[in-house]
């Protein structure tokens, strides 16, 4: 009987004090939302002594006393939430603005170098950081943003993928004889990795493809689809003569596959020359498929 009656007492103390502490997680939660950085920090104060192992509550801590101007109070809880294994990443950071607000720039640079080296590279957080930013200007910060930007956005800082870039914007296209052919809007995507082909035509015809560096051969490829269900596979590279792409072109209306290619070639007076050939025996011949001349559209 005494063990019951023991028992039933732990289980109205539970019950009891549960909610306290619940809420008091949900006030330190609710108050940091609300950007009430002392009174959150004091919370989170109070939840660190309840439970000493809560890294979160350490490194919310870090931060609530950071925002509230309590310094000293940030970096020694960010020390306990880094002891407790909480993310290094997230860890870096909050240490680099506290050094940043102690003007310890160097210090700052050196936390950020440190993450690069463990192989973090999404620079934008770094430079859309409103304390980290205000250390461009310094010569180890630039080079260190300059050195990750390669690292996360590759294909901008390799020369192969602006090789088609005579291509890129909108145009009217003309046939030979002069009449208009259609538009043809082709953007840079993806941070330079992919061109983006939008095709309309005089006639209401459209189609799309998308154009990018195939790395494991350093080849151009696209990939065309149209409305009519024609669809080409091309690659290949610049020539003399310009972007060469050689493949083939399916049409999907009757099922048939023939070889296919299509030549770009920038002129002297700014227009780009395209013209596709289709071959009926095996490329030993080819037939003109679409010769259009691109001018650029006036701006607006």
């Amino acid at each position: 009987m005494r063990i019951i009656q023991k028992t039933n007492k732990l289980l109205i103390i539970i019950v009891f004090y549960l909610p306290f502490v619940a809420t008091a997680e949900q006030d330190a939660d609710s108050l940091f939302a609300a950007g009430d950085w002392a009174a959150a920090a004091d919370a989170y104060a109070s939840r660190t002594v309840d439970d000493p192992e809560d890294a979160v509550a350490w490194f919310q801590l870090a931060v609530s006393s950071r925002q509230a101007e309590r310094y000293d109070a940030a970096f020694t809880a960010l020390a306990t939430a880094e002891a407790l294994e909480f993310s290094p990443v997230r860890v870096g950071f909050e240490r680099a603005r506290l050094h940043v607000l102690a003007d310890d720039e160097d210090a700052a640079v050196a936390e950020l170098q440190a993450l690069a080296s463990s192989g973090f590279t999404a620079v934008n957080f770094i430079t859309g950081d409103p304390l980290l930013s205000t250390l461009e200007g310094r010569a180890a910060y630039d080079a260190l943003v300059a050195t990750m930007s390669i690292q996360a956005f590759p294909c901008e800082h390799d020369e192969l993928f602006s090789a088609f870039d005579f291509w890129v914007g909108e145009w009217d296209v003309h046939v030979a004889a002069g009449a208009l052919a259609g538009s043809n809007v082709i953007k840079r995507a993806e941070r330079g990795c992919v061109l983006i082909e939008n095709w309309s035509s005089a006639s209401g015809g459209t189609g799309m493809s998308i154009n990018y560096v195939d790395k494991t051969s350093d080849e151009w490829v696209q990939i065309w689809n149209a409305a009519g269900g024609s669809q080409i596979n091309i690659r290949g590279g610049m020539t003399d003569d310009g972007m060469l792409l050689t493949g083939t072109i399916h049409y999907v209306a009757n099922g048939t596959t023939a070889p296919f290619r299509g030549l770009w070639t920038p002129l002297a007076d700014g227009r780009v020359r395209q013209f596709f050939e289709q071959s009926s025996d095996d490329g030993k011949t080819w037939t003109p498929w679409f010769e259009g001349f691109y001018t650029r559209k006036p701006a607006e």
